[in-house]
């Protein structure tokens, strides 16, 4: 078995030094995934990239959550699933939600249940969704830009994802009191 690194300031190669620096300054540390990333600057910088645009659609704080969350728990993310219940605190994101998608229960509301189906339509069937699909989705209040923008959020964690997997991410330290193991 491989073992990845998780490069520091210090280790990592030259063109990713700017952007830990980076992440060290807006998460007061550098979180592992970020120095495992650190490996391959490209892929860092897609990943950080996905993340602002995705963070800066038209998705409040609540839908990015079910979108991130649906994507992590479906992917059996034992990384990004702390990580992002962490993030959903600090984003004010009611804990109800946060719970109800680390266990795979209902949405609190009909709108967040349609954009948890949909996100998970879209995992499972690779976006080959049908008609009916997207009409549930549309009908639930959301939009062609809202349909993009899950593709845009799964973009993101997919590399996240897929990287925690490959490399066997430790948790962070701050992430670890909201551990979780995929039941499924």
């Amino acid at each position: 078995m491989s073992k990845f690194t998780i490069h520091t300031l210090e280790t990592a190669p030259a063109a990713s030094k700017d952007l830990l620096a980076q992440s060290k300054k807006a998460n007061g540390m550098i979180p592992n995934l970020h120095g495992v990333l650190a490996e391959s600057p490209a892929t860092f910088e897609a990943y950080q990239d996905l993340h602002k645009l995705f963070t800066n659609s038209s998705f409040n704080a609540e839908e990015l959550t079910v979108v991130w969350q649906t994507i992590n728990v479906e992917h059996g993310c034992s990384y990004c699933v702390p990580a992002h219940t962490a993030i959903a605190g600090m984003m004010k994101v009611d804990s109800e939600l946060t719970e109800a998608l680390r266990n795979r229960t209902a949405m609190p509301t009909d709108k967040l249940q349609a954009l948890h189906d949909t996100t998970l339509l879209m995992v499972r069937k690779r976006g080959l969704l049908s008609d009916a699909e997207m009409d549930a989705f549309f009908a639930a209040g959301y939009g062609q830009q809202q349909l993009l923008e899950i593709i845009l959020g799964l973009s993101q964690k997919v590399i996240s994802n897929y990287v925690n997997h490959i490399a066997h991410t430790p948790v962070d330290a701050p992430f670890q009191p909201f551990a979780w193991q995929d039941n499924k």
